[in-house]
């Protein structure tokens, strides 16, 4: 078949948006499809002409001749019509459209779109009617968009995710290429809490939901955050249920403040209260602590609702107190210096960092100690505040002498009831 090339146009070659590499169709594309295969069933009926199925040469001349003028007559009403495509080269796509002359599409329509091969049918729109020898020019992407739209439309409705392709940054937003038409994207509805600047390359494919939607003045709004924020909703709520209270996980501090610090756990914020960072100085505990660092807790609690975690640090390591109590039990002795005496109490250095205190009442009967002294006492208890042992030298002397009792009657001679009665005579 011979083209008539009379009435090219000059067109700039731009780079095909189409990627190298193949991605799996989500729904959204899956139903575009079907939308545009539905429109094309839709268009072809009654144009036999291009019915694939039908040899040429057993039409008749009258029935092509027909067939022929429903094409024309369709395509004069700016009507969508379904071609066959005759050839391509580096500038036209050409097409059947039943005419002495074939009717052209040019290549610069096919941006962001797969170059259909010889065979292939495809659907168009008149662009511009031909006269003489110059060709008719037709549109494939604003059939694209006739057909994008009325599957928006129901998009829109259904509240349907749809995947598009950044085409453009421009001052406050994106122009979001949406298989044809095209849609606007605010840098706030971009990320997640929104985007002081441009973070989405040229071509990068993104989802979106679309918040508003006028099809008359093509004024299509689209929203990535929401896609983000429902996406990021449902993981969170996979985590939580994935998480139990008393487990024991690590996290990332991420900021510290007075009464605690923030972390971070796959990716949700949680939050370690003052009281839980140390068991006896949370205050100088928490300022040793460095943004970034992994460190770790046990969770304490779990709003699943707020979808908010509490985590504690001191929990994931023995109580003080417990320990002071397995060491030190109540009416064991100990022996301690005398390091700093009050208006009615002392304090005993025992061992490393382990203090007692004993109160006025608990003095030997001898009056205080002196500074420096070295004392022994007896452990009465343990001050869940402060850490340190409650000491007393009171007790410690009553036990002692009890002791000395209990050993001088072991070592007395026992007396038999015989050498009493013998006793008892002599007398």
């Amino acid at each position: 078949m011979e083209i008539n090339d009379n009435s090219k146009e000059t067109l700039n070659n731009e780079k095909d948006f189409e990627e190298n590499h193949t991605e799996e169709k989500d729904m959204s594309e899956i139903e575009l499809e079907q939308t545009e295969k539905e429109i094309t069933e839709q268009i072809a009926q009654g144009s036999e002409s291009n019915d694939t199925s039908i040899d040429e040469n057993e039409i008749s001349m009258e029935e092509l001749l027909k067939a022929e003028d429903n094409l024309s007559e369709k395509l004069y009403k700016n009507e969508l019509v379904y071609v066959k495509v005759v050839a391509v080269n580096n500038e036209f796509v050409y097409v059947d459209i039943g005419e002495k002359n074939e009717g052209i599409i040019p290549i610069k329509d096919f941006e962001g779109f797969k170059l259909p091969n010889v065979g292939t049918k495809i659907i168009a729109v008149l662009e511009r009617k031909g006269s003489g020898e110059r060709n008719t020019v037709l549109s494939y992407r604003k059939a694209k968009e006739a057909v994008t739209l009325k599957w928006l439309e129901k998009a829109f409705q259904e509240k349907q995710r749809i995947k598009g392709r950044i085409a453009q940054q421009i001052k406050g937003g994106y122009i979001v290429s949406i298989n044809g038409a095209n849609a606007f994207m605010p840098l706030s509805l971009s990320e997640l809490g929104g985007a002081p600047r441009h973070y989405l390359p040229v071509n990068a494919k993104v989802k979106f939901y679309l918040i508003d939607f006028d099809p008359k003045n093509k004024k299509i709004i689209v929203s990535r955050r929401a896609v983000l924020e429902e996406d990021e909703k449902a993981r969170r709520e996979k985590i939580l249920s994935e998480t139990n209270e008393g487990d024991y996980t690590r996290v990332v501090v991420a900021k510290i403040i007075d009464s605690g610090m923030f972390v971070r756990y796959q990716g949700m914020e949680g939050f370690v209260k003052l009281e839980d960072v140390d068991w006896k100085n949370p205050k100088q505990a928490l300022s040793e602590y460095k943004r970034g660092q992994r460190i770790k807790v046990k969770i304490l609690s779990i709003d699943r609702e707020k979808q908010r975690i509490n985590f504690g640090i001191k929990q994931t390591k023995p109580n003080p107190i417990d320990i002071l109590r397995r060491k030190f039990p109540v009416r064991s002795s100990v022996k301690g210096k005398v390091v700093e005496i009050g208006d009615k109490w002392v304090k005993l250095h025992i061992a490393e960092d382990i203090y007692g205190i004993i109160n006025e009442e608990d003095y030997s009967y001898e009056g205080a100690p002196e500074k420096d002294s070295v004392v022994d006492a007896a452990v009465v208890g343990v001050n869940p505040e402060t850490y340190e042992l409650k000491l007393s030298i009171k007790r410690y002397e009553q036990i002692e002498n009890r002791k000395r009792i209990e050993q001088y009657s072991k070592q007395s001679p026992k007396i038999t009831l015989g050498q009493l009665l013998k006793d008892s005579e002599n007398n």
